[in-house]
């Protein structure tokens, strides 16, 4: 079967969070079931000098925003399909935003060209090549299975998958024309949503099937409180939603073979995560200490409740513990995190901004990981801990509460208990959940015995590979 994945980021090539990890993983999975995987996405500026020489598979003279055509390259084990369009592309900043951190204000335009191309590919195909499902990732390639239904074809079918539903693109109507989308398709129950096009919301009304990155995820969207606006298209369409939880690349996350760990380790050995945390405190001017070593990796915003957490630090201290934090995002946050590591010198280390193989090096080397998300749709930092036996301390929300077993007498006893899942995310509910890792990382044979029980998860994409690819065969049924 050939799927083509749409996507605006790609690890290794272009990745501002999780959903370019999964994108960079999910094909590989599905090669050994048969699959035959591309993955669509734009040719950012500094793309094609990192990527072997290419070939030129298709060209369009009209896409919104203008011409453009398509590279396919073979990297890393991917087989990409990059638009090139340098006027919607070349220019510096990041992905979605200028260099004054500001959304590009043409970002209809960018990614409308993405989701248009992709579906003239699906009409037209490739050298022999032809998709026979289209797989849209967020709202940049939400168009494409609008532009699908428009010309009125009844395949390749399409699948919409949902990796943070706070991000919609919402754009006012007067894109609709440069777009080029049905005026007549601009109501309530089509594209329109409180008198603006929302990208996604017109995905989810028009895509084949829909998913979310977690089973708890996608319950949660149905609700008020985690569906942004959108639980009543989400309601209308639930039937047709499912979650699937998102794996981890195992082999570039393997604690036994990780170039960027100090001391390599397994199961066997955790005694040497001691090295990697050495590492650490000599990388962050932290103390030796006796109590356990927390780490925080991850956006500095308030949806990961990282808020609430810097209100907690002065209770880890006094619990004998340590903080590491790697991270950038609300100046606010940047500036009390750093104001933390000034007043606990020694126990608090910080680095601001973010670093692939300091992030390894943490997980290798922490006891503990903070994830205290007010929501997360599936999470991938809690997945990479349980790898390596940094035990997750995670809020009840999507994809955490999915993976994370609570080290509760019951778990306990039975030897499942993985991490440690917050009552609530408030002050009193983090402080009471440093105290609980506190007491369990002082019983050594308690805390191995969880660490190896993290370390037995399956946290690749096996079992999520077979469950996408039953949904794809489902579709072509």
């Amino acid at each position: 079967m050939n799927v083509l994945m749409v996507t605006s980021e790609c690890a290794p090539f272009v990745k501002t969070g999780g959903l370019a990890d999964v994108v960079g993983a999910l094909p590989g999975a599905l090669a050994p079931l048969g699959l035959d995987v591309r993955v669509m996405l734009p040719a950012y500026p500094g793309l094609f000098p990192l990527l072997p020489q290419g070939e030129e598979v298709a060209r369009f003279d009209d896409l919104p925003g203008g011409p453009g055509r398509l590279v396919q390259v073979q990297a890393q084990g991917l087989v990409l399909l990059l638009l090139d369009a340098p006027q919607l592309y070349d220019r510096a900043g990041k992905p979605y935003t200028g260099p004054d951190g500001r959304d590009w204000a043409d970002n209809h335009l960018r990614f409308g060209a993405l989701a248009q191309a992709a579906a003239r590919i699906c009409f037209d195909g490739l050298p022999g090549w032809k998709p026979e499902v289209l797989h849209a990732h967020d709202w940049q390639a939400g168009l494409a299975p609008v532009y699908l239904k428009q010309a009125g074809r009844a395949v390749p079918k399409s699948v919409l998958t949902i990796h943070n539903i706070a991000f919609q693109g919402r754009f006012g109507p007067q894109v609709l024309g440069e777009l080029g989308l049905r005026d007549d398709w601009f109501h309530a129950d089509g594209l329109e949503y409180y008198g603006d096009l929302s990208v996604l919301k017109a995905g989810l009304v028009y895509a084949d099937a829909g998913t979310t990155v977690s089973p708890t995820y996608a319950r949660e969207i149905l609700t008020p409180e985690f569906g942004m606006g959108l639980e009543g298209v989400l309601q209308a369409r639930a039937a047709d939603l499912s979650g699937i939880l998102n794996g981890i690349d195992t082999g570039a996350w393997n604690p036994s073979a990780d170039e960027a760990l100090a001391r390599t380790f397994d199961a066997k050995t955790l005694a040497r995560k001691a090295e990697n945390r050495a590492e650490i405190a000599a990388r962050l001017g932290l103390e030796r200490g006796e109590g356990p070593l927390f780490c925080v990796i991850s956006r500095l915003t308030g949806q990961k409740g990282l808020d609430t957490l810097a209100e907690a630090i002065p209770h880890l201290v006094a619990e004998g513990a340590q903080l590491a934090l790697l991270g950038s995002g609300e100046p606010a946050l940047e500036e009390a995190y750093t104001r933390a590591a000034q007043q606990f010198p020694g126990r608090v280390g910080v680095q601001i901004g973010y670093d692939e193989a300091f992030s390894h090096l943490l997980q290798g080397g922490s006891d503990a990981i903070l994830i205290p998300s007010r929501f997360e749709p599936c999470g991938l930092t809690q997945l990479y801990g349980l790898r390596y036996g940094t035990l997750p301390v995670v809020a009840r929300t999507g994809g955490l509460a999915d993976t994370v077993i609570d080290a509760n007498a019951a778990a306990l006893a039975v030897g499942v208990a993985t991490g440690f899942v917050l009552d609530s995310v408030s002050r009193q509910g983090i402080e009471a959940g440093i105290s609980r890792t506190c007491a369990a990382y002082a019983d050594r044979k308690l805390w191995q015995g969880m660490q190896r029980a993290a370390m037995r998860q399956p946290v690749g994409w096996e079992t999520s590979a077979r469950a996408y690819a039953d949904l794809y065969a489902t579709l072509q049924a």
